[in-house]
């Protein structure tokens, strides 16, 4: 199983920096785009439990985690707004899949179906979970852009592998800690589920700063025009 995780979380990283390389040609319009079904897939799977060696995880984990190298890339190549606009719309994105869920578990199934069960195991999120994945986005995902620009400024835009990293690292323990104690306090051993979702997502961090490099190499390699004529870190690539 380990193996087939390693190159599941390859093969997730580089869709995430396929995406970063059209955007580089056609706007950031598709890497936020790609960030918002990254969220809804993760909260799709994430009722699956999955062994990892000796780690228990969500199958959501590794299209969750690649959501910060996609707002890590639109922080440092489009700014902080466009990679707050990012946030947003994730977030409607996960409340428009919430709704939807929930409204096609209440209608009632044709009476030849008989997949009703199976679509709520699925779908069927309780709303405890659904209010632990809606706190847990929002202030994890914010803190990550809040943290890359505070690094970033405070290391005079060097050390990338740095800024990437301290602000992911800790926007992940925030999200697998809040996530965790809201859906699973009482009836769950929370603190068990944490670290070793924390170590896995961690792990992920540090595999996808790579990426983040040679996608920096890819948007300075295909050369740059910016709005406003001379280039300055955070403005809008237009080709």
């Amino acid at each position: 199983m380990i193996l087939e995780f390693v190159l599941w979380l390859l093969a997730t990283i580089v869709v995430g920096t396929v995406t970063a390389m059209v955007g580089k040609k056609y706007g950031v319009e598709y890497l936020i785009g790609m960030f918002a079904a990254s969220i809804v897939i993760a909260n799709i799977v994430v009722n699956k439990i999955i062994q990892i060696g000796p780690f228990t995880a969500t199958a959501g984990l590794v299209v969750y985690s690649v959501t910060f190298l996609l707002t890590d890339t639109i922080s440092e190549f489009w700014g902080k707004k466009q990679a707050t606009k990012a946030i947003w719309v994730g977030f409607l994105a996960l409340v428009m899949l919430v709704f939807v869920a929930q409204m096609s578990i209440m209608l009632p199934g044709a009476s030849f179906w008989q997949g009703q069960e199976a679509f709520e195991n699925v779908l069927g999120n309780t709303w405890r979970i659904c209010i632990a994945s809606f706190v847990a986005y929002l202030i994890s995902q914010k803190h990550d852009i809040w943290a890359y620009h505070f690094w970033r400024k405070k290391t005079k835009g060097r050390h990338l592998w740095f800024r990437n990293n301290a602000s992911t690292w800790v926007s992940q323990v925030i999200d697998t800690s809040i996530f965790a104690v809201i859906a699973f306090w009482g009836i769950a051993p929370v603190w068990d589920m944490i670290w070793g979702v924390v170590i896995l997502k961690i792990g992920v961090a540090v595999i996808d700063t790579p990426f983040l490099y040679f996608i920096k190499w890819y948007y300075e390699k295909t050369g740059k025009r910016w709005r406003g004529g001379k280039a300055k870190m955070g403005d809008v690539p237009v080709m």
